[in-house]
């Protein structure tokens, strides 16, 4: 047990210990409404149906009232007669030829740290590409601060997603906790104090079970990392039976599946807080697991589907692994990337998940397979009914909020989803693990104003969703960036997507011009 809680205070403090400054509380956006109307959209509802239109949104403060369809499309359309009409004090927001999808929900949003200790830049860079909900895993910045942001978001005092706090577990207790009468008084002051579910890393086996069930008998929710020092008597299969909602990453799906072993085959030199160690051979694991579609494997699938479990892969977290030049060659960086995050990512024995100590083409390769293991799995999952959502663990390993966010939809691409299930999984997916379905997640009528609207089809290339758009060769030869999200909407809040963006990168400037910042590849003067 204390080794588990040596790893959590490790992560604490090399990563979201720090105070983030708060977001200032500045009104911005234009709403709600009494009557929003948006006009002549295409519209993605989340539910996994086509796209459909062009429909008229009908929004009264900040929820949806009417969706009208338009008939058959055609030019013009948006100035057409017979149509809803504006009342007195509404707002129209033309947007003929344009695409419209619930609010994404991004869960794995950690909220800045040392690396990032200015929460209006993660904020603004969620919300400029239609993030309007996370999950906060581990609340590492406080309780009370997470509790406070989250308040102010909810009453849109500040520009800033609606949060979801989970608690690290153990957090803010006076000593480790040794027995599971301790472990349920913990699950009860967490809800006590305002917390939407709970964070895990792993505990002694009696330990786990009685906060898990403690924490679903009070109706809470709860996601696990769950790492391998106590994965080895704990892995996902566990967690699921035992009543925990989600999981994040992929740590303790393999270690449920070892052939001819009950442990990692871990090299005999192998060190835990040696970081190069740990991800090194976690890129060996999967090939460790039972093959895809053997008795094994569909053992723990089934069985994770019976339990109604939800997997949050994160792959673009772990992409680095497979493609270190390419992370950190993203073109994002110069533009989006603050000095203190750009660091963070560089080389170092003391930042987690900087573990590029000798990283080359053995570690790349092996990560490669690692990833084509996981890819089947996943996808099998979402075939056969699971449920799997978005997140990102954005601040780590060359990964930048919102633009994380797109790219782990297109490894879900990757992955074999079909567009429309990817954003299935970024809208519907995230608001059911969340338990927020009635209020969010999909665009139909008595939900919630949340909405990302973008005037290019997401379908034909998610790359177009990113901030910086996608490179389009136009009718005249010239080269244009086509796409970006345009309007962020949520609680009926229309944001201006493209100028938080520019806010962001206000914030970059400032800090590099504070710092003395030019940005540079690790090893070059």
């Amino acid at each position: 047990m204390k080794k588990i809680f040596l790893i959590i205070n490790l992560f604490l403090s090399t990563a979201l210990a720090a105070q983030v400054l708060k977001a200032p509380e500045i009104k911005e956006g234009e709403g709600p409404y009494t009557q929003l109307i948006i006009r002549g959209v295409m519209l993605i509802d989340g539910t996994g149906a086509p796209p459909v239109g062009p429909v008229d949104i009908i929004v009264k403060q900040n929820r949806i009232e009417r969706i009208v369809s338009l008939g058959l499309p055609t030019p013009g359309m948006a100035s057409t007669g017979n149509r809803p009409k504006l009342e007195a004090g509404g707002k129209e927001l033309n947007c003929e030829g344009m695409y419209l999808m619930p609010g994404f929900v991004d869960m794995h949003g950690h909220i800045g740290g040392n690396q990032a200790p200015i929460a209006e830049y993660v904020f603004k860079l969620w919300m400029a590409h239609g993030v309007t909900t996370i999950k906060e895993p581990g609340s590492g910045n406080g309780v009370d601060w997470v509790l406070d942001q989250k308040t102010k978001s909810e009453k849109n005092l500040i520009t800033a997603p609606r949060i979801k706090a989970y608690v690290t577990f153990g957090a803010g207790a006076k000593e480790p906790i040794r027995s599971p009468e301790q472990a349920r008084a913990w699950v009860n002051e967490n809800k006590m104090k305002g917390a939407d579910g709970i964070k895990f890393f792993g505990a002694a086996p009696e330990i786990m079970d009685a906060a898990i069930r403690e924490n679903k008998r009070l109706g809470l929710r709860s996601t696990c990392h769950h790492a391998q020092l106590g994965v080895a008597r704990w892995n996902v299969f566990n967690s699921a039976k035992a009543g925990m909602t989600s999981m994040e990453h992929w740590y303790g799906l393999p270690e449920a599946m070892l052939e001819n072993a009950t442990v990692q085959d871990y090299p005999l030199t192998y060190n835990y807080s040696n970081e190069q160690h740990r991800f090194e051979e976690a890129g060996r694991l999967w090939k460790q697991a039972a093959a895809p579609y053997t008795p094994k494997w569909n053992a723990l699938m089934d069985s994770l589907l019976k339990f109604n479990f939800t997997l949050d892969p994160t792959f673009n977290i772990y992409e680095a692994s497979r493609d270190l030049h390419k992370a950190r060659r993203q073109e994002w960086h110069e533009h989006y990337t603050l000095p203190q995050l750009w660091a963070f990512y560089q080389p170092s024995r003391i930042a987690h998940g900087s573990y590029w100590f000798s990283w080359g083409t053995e570690q790349e390769v092996a990560w490669k397979e690692n990833y084509r293991l996981w890819m089947t799995f996943v996808n099998e999952y979402k075939n056969r009914g699971g449920r799997v959502t978005v997140g990102t663990d954005s601040g780590f390993i060359f990964q930048l909020y919102g633009f994380a966010f797109v790219r782990e939809m297109e490894l879900l691409r990757e992955a074999g989803f079909h567009p429309l299930e990817v954003i299935r999984s970024a809208t519907l997916h995230g608001a059911q693990a969340l338990g927020m379905e009635k209020e969010v997640g999909s665009v139909e009528i008595g939900k919630l104003a949340d909405f990302a609207i973008t005037d290019v089809n997401p379908l034909e290339n998610l790359q177009a969703l990113n901030g910086m758009g996608a490179i389009k060769l136009m009718e005249d030869n010239s080269v244009k960036r086509v796409g970006g999200i345009k309007y962020t909407i949520k609680d009926g809040i229309v944001y201006d997507a493209k100028k938080l963006l520019a806010d962001v990168k206000k914030i970059v400037d400032q800090e590099k011009a504070k710092a003395g910042f030019v940005l540079k590849q690790p090893g070059i003067d």
